[in-house]
């Protein structure tokens, strides 16, 4: 009887170390493919656009990425999970696109980091390395940064030391042309543009001027002048009640003077710009501006990104969409469904068994 009760207790045992096996090998999968493949499945289905003009014998063209607004998050307001999340999810994203579409230039359009206008020497050398370990990317790809207002902080706030550490770190300068395969950038830090011939904004200015006239595209952090978002029907654009709210000039879109007298000055065919976290493409004439949204899930539910093909001539654009914060939860809600019903459905049985031997033992 006892050897009988003993085999029978080793046969729960083993049961019950596999149930746990299985259950340990479940949550394994379940993280593995929302924290990792999940990122590969979404951004796999991107593609790179079509121009309109090809030609056989023509370079290929540039295959840029667009993305804008990652705000990284500091040692003041940034909350520790907070930043291990977001700082996370941006990263695979980030390699994952890398990874499956092969660029060869990456802008990110300003606000890099959340705290930048108030980092000290060692917050800015953190964020800085955790910047650079995120964005690491293969030697056939280049990675160019426009600075930001929470960068080197407002007109009011920025100072000298602020954009030459970040011009040091990054090799960025207001009116800094980049060319690659016959195609003109212009940087531009649209946080100097103030008009009131600040020193730094009166350098700004005079760099721009230097170089107008051989720009044809431009990057920039705060959008070009317009009223609000009213206008804005993309997926990823403002929400209806913030496409209502009227911008305030110099913050959170250039002013109208300052906006004519960059398109005067650069002449581009094509701008792109961040700062407002939300998708909006305007037109100034016939010159399309694209707002690219902001990268981190802490700003919005559906981050997203650009690419472009672009040749000295013609250029093309495409949405990348990464996954979105919902998706990742409701996986993780529906798989912690199933394990909590695996485990109830396991779990009576042996608690039935169990009373039913306690009571066959029982003297009569």
């Amino acid at each position: 009887m006892k050897t009988g009760l003993g085999t029978e207790k080793s046969s729960r045992l083993n049961k019950r170390n596999i149930f746990l096996l299985k259950c340990l090998c479940f949550i394994f999968v379940v993280i593995f493919f929302c924290e990792f493949l999940l990122y590969y499945f979404v951004i796999i289905q991107c593609r790179w656009p079509k121009l309109a003009t090809t030609s056989p014998h023509q370079t290929p063209p540039l295959k840029a990425m667009f993305l804008s607004d990652t705000h990284l998050l500091g040692e003041i307001t940034g909350h520790w999970f907070d930043k291990l999340r977001r700082e996370w999810q941006m990263e695979r994203a980030y390699q994952s696109a890398i990874w499956l579409l092969q660029p060869d230039l990456v802008f990110i359009l300003g606000d890099l980091f959340d705290e930048g206008k108030w980092s000290n020497y060692k917050a800015w050398e953190d964020d800085v390395a955790r910047f650079q370990s995120m964005f690491r990317h293969p030697p056939n790809t280049e990675l160019i940064v426009v600075v930001g207002n929470h960068d080197i902080g407002f007109h009011y706030e920025m100072t000298i030391h602020k954009l030459n550490r970040f011009e040091k770190v990054f090799n960025m300068t207001s009116g800094k042309v980049v060319s690659r395969k016959g195609i003109n950038f212009v940087l531009v830090n649209s946080v100097a543009l103030e008009g009131d011939n600040c020193v730094i904004c009166r350098a700004a200015e005079d760099q721009i001027l230097e170089v107008s006239h051989q720009l044809n595209c431009s990057r920039t952090h705060y959008p070009m002048y317009r009223k609000s978002d009213f206008e804005c029907d993309e997926e990823d654009s403002a929400s209806p009640e913030e496409k209502k709210v009227i911008f305030k000039e110099k913050y959170d879109v250039l002013s109208q003077k300052a906006s004519q007298k960059l398109l005067w000055l650069i002449q581009p065919r094509l701008i792109l710009s961040g700062h407002t976290h939300s998708a909006c493409r305007v037109l100034h004439g016939d010159i399309p501006e694209i707002s690219v949204p902001s990268f981190s899930w802490r700003n919005r539910n559906n981050p997203s990104f650009i690419m472009g093909l672009i040749t000295p001539e013609d250029f093309s654009l495409e949405k990348c969409f990464l996954p979105t914060e919902n998706t990742v939860i409701y996986i993780y809600c529906i798989a912690g469904a199933l394990l909590s019903l695996c485990a109830v459905t396991y779990l009576l049985p042996l608690k039935f068994l169990k009373s039913f031997y306690t009571t066959k033992q029982k003297p009569v």
